[in-house]
């Protein structure tokens, strides 16, 4: 019987079949039951921090050494202090916010790591503003399984939402 075969670049040849394994391993969607409830409560937790209470977030994110974030307001924070002193500083200048809607754009689950990468979409009160602001951001988040539950181990958003030319982001 023969087996259909591929010559890889170093001269080896693999059954065809593996290929197609580790492409289906590498396209897995998202589905684990766990981490879809986690990101709700993630996403609930957001609602409170557009209110300007962070405590919510702060309850999912890892308080392990290497948990980091980083926002739009600032550097990265590396560990759970930093982190969530970073959280504080950010919700404290929100209030009377509401999320809108959430868009998936990818994710990935595995056995101990996971992410999303959505466009988050909130608005709220800045500052000492009256008027309502939109708050899009481009949010990217990484989950790893701790003691069996998913928990936030690094939160990346930035506002850019459209092209820009490499002069944006040049500092002389």
């Amino acid at each position: 019987m023969d087996i259909p075969v591929e010559r890889c670049h170093d001269g080896r040849t693999w059954p065809l079949a593996y290929r197609a394994r580790a492409k289906a391993r590498l396209e897995e969607p998202m589905s684990d039951s766990d981490l879809d409830l986690m990101v709700e409560k993630y996403h609930r937790a957001l609602d409170a921090f557009v209110k300007g209470d962070p405590e919510q977030q702060k309850k999912l994110f890892s308080k392990r050494d290497d948990v980091t974030l980083a926002n739009p307001l600032g550097p990265p924070a590396r560990g759970s202090s930093a982190v969530e002193a970073t959280m504080d500083r950010a919700s404290s200048g929100l209030r009377e916010g509401e999320p809108i809607r959430f868009e998936r754009i990818s994710g990935y689950v595995g056995t101990e790591l996971a992410y999303i990468v959505e466009i988050e979409w909130a608005r709220a009160k800045v500052g000492g503003s009256d008027e309502v602001s939109p708050i899009p951001l481009r949010v990217t988040t990484i989950f790893r399984r701790e003691e069996g539950e998913w928990m936030v181990l690094h939160r990346h958003a930035d506002p850019i939402l459209s092209p820009r030319p490499i002069e944006s982001i040049v500092q002389a």
